[in-house]
């Protein structure tokens, strides 16, 4: 008996060597990688640069000291995140909030497909639906979290036209997707936006890294927060007293006009709120692909916006250089308040679409004006002393003042300058503050250093 077991334990080992690897440690092989350039967004190469004023400060500020610091590569996007692109965020939340309420709905009716009814959307992994029955592993989870990761039936359309809803338990999800008719507008009932809810999720990774606490888990650092995403269109109205901006708040967002002009209203929280749906978004299509997941979407750091909008130009005012806002033509570069309040000399009034004037040496559009952009930093006067020179980001979550840089269609020239600082609350939108996404590069082989050598 101890004969054969031997025998076995070596047919074993050998059977686990006819990988073809002859013996030899070759490591393991994961999913396909493809590096590809995200659409929308161009390649910043790593490197070093001297980040802070590059001239005299006027404004006497004291918090932009310069500071020799590192970033490495990373895709940014070329433009600031258009009324467009955030619409799909937003109706994206809405129709799987939609789907999901319809589902459940459905579950409760036991409502199946082939009813002609609500029973259309119910849960995939749904006991009988289109003839499925739950595996093993979705029995053993709906047993033991209670149906954690239902599947949504995508397949099928929603209906939207009141004259094509199927059955009364439609209706009824249908009503709540809505403001009361007590308080429609014009004849209009709209989608109330209060219910367009992304939940947010966090983990913590320099908390956990430096937390002693043997008594606390992963899940102490990782927290959910429901983010209300829809715009705050009201910001055209409070943000301006004795003004009259209602056609902007009537229509900047939804109408198709402005598609192309960067989102507004948009809070610190709601912007990493997109960053993260578009990272699950991305990443739901590579899983469906077999192929490897990206890295995250995120708001750049302080350090990564100033390199990029400085387009490689060292010591320079402006992402063009400087030190004027005009070119040899006399024509302004960017949209801002020019000339003690004329705005429409710069060609524009409010903001302009974001692929508007001429882009840095990175293909950037926008760095200076148009709309101020959100960055992942919080804002500290001395976080120039305090961070590293590698990869700097000085981001505390009790201070809610975080940064934001480039300057506005409603600023002056001086916050348009690359070594501005400047900051908002987290929790306030406003009519003139935007936001762009990056993502880090997967590999160090590409350096400005290494392009230009």
């Amino acid at each position: 008996m101890k004969k054969l077991f031997i025998l076995l334990a070596v047919v074993a080992f050998l059977a686990s060597c006819g990988k073809g690897d002859r013996g030899m440690v070759v490591g393991t092989k994961g999913k396909k990688w493809h590096p590809e350039k995200p659409y929308g967004m161009t390649l910043v190469p790593g490197g070093a640069f001297i980040m802070g004023k590059s001239d005299d400060d006027i404004a006497a500020t004291r918090n932009a000291p310069t500071k020799t610091v590192t970033v490495p590569s990373y895709y940014m996007d070329e433009t600031e995140i258009t009324n467009a692109e955030y619409r799909q965020f937003v109706y994206w939340t809405r129709d799987s909030l939609f789907r999901t309420e319809l589902a459940i709905m459905a579950e409760n009716q036991s409502a199946l497909p082939g009813d002609n009814g609500i029973g259309e959307f119910a849960f995939l992994d749904a006991n009988g639906a289109n003839g499925a029955v739950l595996t093993p592993w979705q029995e053993y989870v709906q047993n033991t979290y209670g149906g954690l990761d239902r599947k949504l039936n995508n397949d099928v359309d929603l209906i939207w036209d009141t004259e094509d809803i199927p059955d009364e338990f439609y209706a009824e999800v249908y009503d709540l997707m809505y403001i009361p008719f007590n308080q429609a507008y014009n004849g209009e009932r709209t989608i109330d936006t209060e219910k367009i809810i992304f939940t947010y999720t966090d983990l913590d990774v320099n908390a956990a890294a430096r937390n002693r606490d043997q008594n606390k888990t992963r899940k102490d650092f990782i927290s959910q927060t429901p983010v209300k995403i829809y715009p705050d269109t009201t910001v055209w109205i409070r943000d301006f007293n004795y003004s009259y901006n209602e056609p902007m708040h009537n229509d900047y967002f939804y109408h198709e006009a402005y598609s192309d002009y960067p989102v507004v209203g948009v809070n610190w929280n709601q912007a990493r709120a997109f960053c993260q749906w578009r990272t699950l978004y991305h990443n739901a299509y590579r899983k469906k692909k077999n192929v490897e997941r990206v890295n995250e979407y995120r708001l750049p750091t302080e350090a990564e916006w100033e390199y990029a909008a400085r387009g490689g130009l060292e010591g320079a005012t402006y992402p063009w250089g400087g030190p004027y806002a005009k070119n040899d033509r006399g024509c302004f570069l960017a949209n801002f308040k020019p000339l003690r309040g004329d705005y429409a000399a710069d060609q524009a009034l409010y903001t302009v679409e974001a692929q508007s004037y001429e882009p840095n040496e990175y293909n950037l559009y926008n760095m200076a004006g148009n709309v101020s952009e959100w960055v992942n930093s919080s804002y500290e006067a001395g976080a120039y002393d305090l961070m590293s020179s590698m990869s700097p980001v000085v981001n505390d979550k009790r201070n809610k003042r975080k940064g934001v840089r480039g300057g506005s269609w409603k600023d002056v020239s001086y916050f348009l300058q690359v070594g501005t600082r400047d900051y908002e609350y987290q929790d306030s939108a406003r009519s003139y503050i935007g936001f762009r996404t990056v993502q880090s590069y997967m590999g160090t082989d590409l350096t400005l250093n290494a392009a230009t050598n």
